[in-house]
């Protein structure tokens, strides 16, 4: 991690994926499944990562908020989003916030990746480039 997101996260205490991202890792992911399908290995996939404690699952609506518990006692909100953007094609993106009022230090970009390789190794075999 750059030195760059360091100093960023001292005042941010938030991170979130999209399309518009700068940074490359930070980009919407797409997988060649439907939404159906992919809810389901998505689902199944974050239940099993340890360190997170899924707290609320809305199929309907395609979200999954995860917590996690920092060394340090913070804790941090990830909701997960699902999105179909075609018959046989779902977006995946991420938006990760700290409790409090104090910065990350980067804390919430890393959680993102972390959750992001471990979605990509499960889906590698869907997973596309570009929307």
């Amino acid at each position: 991690m750059s030195l760059k997101r360091v100093l960023v996260g001292i005042v941010r205490s938030q991170e979130g994926t999209s399309d518009r991202a700068k940074d490359p890792k930070m980009k919407t992911r797409y997988y060649n499944l439907s939404r159906d399908k992919a809810w389901e290995e998505i689902s199944s996939t974050l239940k099993k990562i340890p360190g997170y404690k899924v707290l609320h699952e809305v199929p309907s609506v395609g979200e999954i908020t995860l917590e996690k518990r920092t060394s340090l006692g913070r804790t941090i909100d990830i909701t997960v989003s699902v999105l179909s953007v075609g018959p046989v094609r779902s977006a995946v993106d991420m938006y990760s916030a700290s409790r409090g009022s104090m910065g990350d230090l980067g804390a919430n970009y890393r959680i993102i990746l972390n959750l992001f390789s471990a979605l990509d190794k499960k889906l590698a075999k869907y997973k596309t480039t570009q929307s």
